[in-house]
């Protein structure tokens, strides 16, 4: 039996004259691409340049929803209405599916960015409402989020393609991921985090890794983790 692992990036955060992450060396390294929609980061202008990249390489493309909240990055917990995440993940899917459909490819999936990626996770109404978007969207489309999470059972109960999700480049602590708040020395080295990795999916059931391209030595991250996945005879890619 195949062992299939995707491999994807958050990218397209750059905006304006803001540059911001590795996404020119990471894209040649991963399978799937979740590209900022406007909302936390990125423009139109990076949301094309992204796109096109990705089409180059072949990685499939996937919508970073986040919150409204440039200033914070995404990262801060917003006091928001159920309502309101619907709204902001059905404008943002449209947004990039648009530049999508110029080089006559699809939206793959949707996977929420920092603070909306754990108020997802963690709280059902909010989760219920991503889900609702993507089903007013395209029910074919994939979401990615944690295994176990809110939105996984979710979009499991709407018969959605759920991604189960593993972060190489955060600390876990009691086999749950640290989002915020973490340090350089409790990832460690990028040989440390492929050892981790490739732990981690043959003990648990996960479908794709994820390196951020704004991680500190992301590249040399996701080529010590595909080494060591190739080197223990796993492909990269999506199961279709």
């Amino acid at each position: 039996m195949e062992k299939i692992i995707d491999l994807n990036c958050d990218m397209g955060e750059s905006f304006g004259l803001y540059k911001y992450g590795a996404d020119t060396e990471m894209m040649p390294l991963i399978s799937s691409a979740n590209i900022a929609c406007g909302f936390h980061a990125g423009d139109p202008h990076v949301m094309r340049e992204s796109v096109e990249l990705a089409t180059e390489y072949g990685v499939r493309v996937g919508a970073h929803v986040g919150l409204p909240d440039r200033l914070g990055f995404g990262r801060r917990e917003m006091q928001v209405k159920p309502q309101e995440i619907y709204d902001y993940t059905l404008y943002q899917l449209g947004a990039l599916a648009s530049f999508l459909q110029k080089s006559n490819t699809s939206l793959s999936h949707i996977k929420p960015h920092g603070a909306l990626y754990m108020m997802t996770a963690e709280k059902r109404e909010l989760a219920e409402v991503t889900v609702e978007a993507v089903l007013d969207f395209n029910p074919g489309i994939e979401i990615y989020t944690l295994p176990n999470s809110e939105l996984y059972y979710a979009a499991k109960e709407a018969k959605l393609n759920v991604v189960s999700e593993y972060f190489a480049d955060r600390p876990y602590v009691n086999n749950y991921v640290k989002m915020f708040g973490w340090t350089l020395e409790e990832i460690g080295q990028p040989n440390e985090m492929a050892k981790r990795s490739l732990q981690w999916i043959e003990e648990n059931s996960v479908e794709t890794i994820c390196v951020h391209s704004d991680t500190t030595n992301a590249p040399a991250i996701m080529k010590s983790v595909r080494e060591a996945l190739l080197d223990n005879g796993w492909l990269i890619g999506r199961k279709r």
